[in-house]
């Protein structure tokens, strides 16, 4: 067993970053997939790319980073297990090759231990607080709450005449122009018009209720996925050498924006209620919920310039815009890119956030309210990486177990920490 301390720690998240931009694929997603038991929705090419890249000795360096990054994080001396982690992941490749590549669900078996890699296999939690998360035994919990469901696939599609459209499983929608399977929403380019006159600009919203999420394809192929409790408004069809520009009205999305290059040279802009982001072909994540006072821009690839008021700001990758939309200022900060835009893969991660702060992302994707009845619990940080498709009553024991909180409560939709 080896030992890590903070300057390590920060060396090796360094050297991960460096590293990461050689690989074909980011490798971390697929990692966390196994290391939290969430891989019921890892397609067979992902699972022998893993394979393969664990197995070439060129990649050992970067894989024990991470793992000594995941296990030693922040303040804490914790200990790994290279070669547990190893073995525990290709245990479980060989075991997915042995299974239909279907989607599945996996019950969650929680292992907390300060004393080994069993800390990651198939829930990593850590507790920033006093001496770290204490040796327990691996919890396996059977009582589920019914109360509060695991978030999913749903949408409400709204079009030009203000009718509403249910977008959720089994619901198909299918139009000339736009195909919708429950999960999706995918708009293709309508064939070019032989008239002169400038076509009219169509819009839809889509709305992602609490305890959703949901993917649109526009029709310049612009992916965008969109987090729970948000809304956004585009054009049906974008004007061929206009400026393509959509609009946040509130909530999360992550853009990868179809390059300019395609579409004659125009530029992409996503508004929100107090700030411009225009794009030239990129990607990055846009947080601007209604709740909260600030709007967060974090850049994945490209660059892109964020635009508030009098106040502008061009963003290179791994950098983010802070806009404190009260006391109008705009701050860019560097910041780690997954714990940013790991919600859209099914995963959220948290590093060194408060118990305020992260149940405020959890109530969203369960739809449920949260109530601290002990409010110095607001600041108590965690961190720890979580999967999307976890029963809350898991995460609010880990808590318990860990000691963030002494108790709780769910009553109906509510629940309350002590």
């Amino acid at each position: 067993m080896s030992y890590l301390g903070v300057k390590e720690v920060d060396f090796c998240i360094r050297n991960i970053k460096a590293q990461k931009k050689h690989l074909k694929v980011n490798i971390e997603p697929l990692i966390v997939k196994f290391l939290s038991n969430d891989t019921f929705d890892i397609s067979k090419e992902e699972l022998e790319y893993l394979e393969t890249w664990i197995e070439n000795p060129e990649n050992k360096s970067v894989f024990s980073e991470y793992i000594k990054v995941n296990v030693a994080i922040e303040e804490h001396l914790k200990t790994y297990d290279l070669e547990k982690a190893e073995q525990k992941i290709m245990h479980q490749i060989k075991q997915e090759k042995r299974v239909s590549f279907k989607r599945k669900r996996k019950k969650v078996i929680i292992f907390i231990s300060a004393a080994s890699i069993l800390l990651m296999v198939s829930l990593t939690i850590f507790l920033n607080k006093g001496g770290g998360a204490p040796n327990v035994e691996p919890i396996i919990t059977n009582n589920v709450n019914k109360t509060i469901q695991i978030g999913t696939n749903k949408a409400i599609l709204t079009l030009q005449d203000g009718s509403d459209i249910t977008l959720e499983k089994g619901q198909n929608y299918q139009t000339k122009n736009v195909n919708g399977n429950g999960a999706e929403l995918v708009y293709h380019s309508k064939s070019k018009s032989n008239s002169t006159s400038k076509p009219a600009v169509t819009y839809n919203y889509l709305t992602i209720p609490r305890g959703g999420q949901f993917y649109v394809q526009l029709s310049d192929s612009t992916k965008v996925w969109l987090n729970s409790e948000t809304r956004i408004k585009y054009p049906v069809e974008f004007i061929e050498g206009e400026t393509r520009q959509v609009e946040l009205i509130y909530g999360e999305a992550y853009f990868d924006v179809a390059s300019s290059t395609h579409h004659k040279g125009s530029k992409f802009k996503v508004l929100t209620k107090t700030q411009e982001v225009e794009v030239l072909g990129t990607e990055f994540n846009i947080k601007a919920y209604s709740d909260e006072n600030s709007i967060y821009t974090t850049l994945v690839e490209g660059k892109v310039v964020v635009d508030f008021g009098s106040n502008k700001a061009k963003l290179y990758p791994n950098q983010q815009s802070i806009v404190n939309i009260g006391d109008k200022n705009l701050a860019v900060v560097f910041v780690d890119v997954y714990n940013e835009i790991s919600w859209k893969d099914g995963i959220f991660s948290f590093k060194n956030r408060s118990l305020k702060d992260i149940m405020k992302v959890l109530s969203r994707w369960y739809d449920t309210e949260v109530i601290f009845s002990n409010k110095d619990l607001e600041e108590v940080k965690f961190v720890g990486v979580l999967s999307k498709n976890q029963n809350i009553e898991d995460i609010l024991l880990t808590l318990k177990t860990t000691k963030s909180i002494n108790a709780y409560e769910i009553k109906n939709n509510t629940i309350i920490l002590k």
